[in-house]
């Protein structure tokens, strides 16, 4: 299948497509990106080019080759008006399959984005933070350079994410603080309501007792574990 580019579309000479791409209006790909298949990039959506740190080059990347770190994309997400992706700096920046960016949310340089990640409207994510897979990010909401929005973890509208918080729950507020388990999520990964109790001593009364846990959810709750070993 062929991708789509609206003639308005500006596709930089360092953009690799893959198949099945729509790409809309005035929608700009600046290189180096590398973008997967089936993905949706809507009217004026800017991927690419280089980072936003101040005095770096500005070399115009969607009309020329640059010296710059790639941004790379894999398949069948869904990229809303005015959505932001920055190439990388220090790295490359970074998102995985399935996602869902709503308009004028903004992916910072070296940003790592994982799959079935849902960012909703005007959600800002500052540089080299890492979004874990199935995290949701509601309207508003601000995360701070270098955190990490864990796995399954919902967060709520204009909550300021300035630490790291905990997998497979709900956190609000400025700044943001985990309130409760994130059940929708819980139940969509097929987590009986049986080790619900289980999971909230250890994710949120500060239990380390994790044998007998769904194995699918170990990793990203030891990881949690790991860096809080208080």
């Amino acid at each position: 299948m062929t991708n789509r580019i609206h003639p308005t579309a500006v596709v930089g000479p360092q953009v690799e497509l893959g198949a099945g791409n729509v790409i809309g209006p005035y929608a700009v790909l600046q290189g180096p990106v590398v973008l997967g298949d089936d993905n949706y990039v809507a009217a004026f959506v800017c991927i690419g080019g280089l980072p936003e740190v101040r005095g770096h080059d500005l070399t115009p990347a969607w009309d020329e080759e640059i010296d710059g770190q790639p941004v790379r994309i894999g398949s069948r997400n869904v990229f809303k008006e005015h959505v932001t992706v920055s190439g990388g700096w220090a790295h490359e920046t970074s998102v995985g399959d399935d996602g869902f960016f709503m308009t004028k949310a903004h992916l910072n340089h070296d940003c790592r984005i994982g799959d079935e990640v849902t960012v909703s409207a005007m959600v800002v994510a500052a540089g080299h933070v890492t979004i874990e897979d199935g995290a949701n990010l509601g309207l508003g909401a601000a995360v701070h350079q270098r955190r990490v929005v864990p796995a399954g973890s919902m967060i709520g509208m204009q909550a300021a994410v300035t630490t790291d918080l905990p997998p497979y729950v709900v956190s609000m507020g400025v700044p943001a603080r985990p309130r409760r388990l994130n059940t929708h999520r819980l139940q969509r990964l097929g987590v009986a309501e049986a080790d619900l109790d289980q999971l909230a001593a250890v994710l949120l009364e500060g239990s380390r007792d994790i044998a007998g846990l769904p194995e699918t959810l170990l990793p990203s709750i030891t990881a949690w574990l790991e860096r809080h070993p208080s």
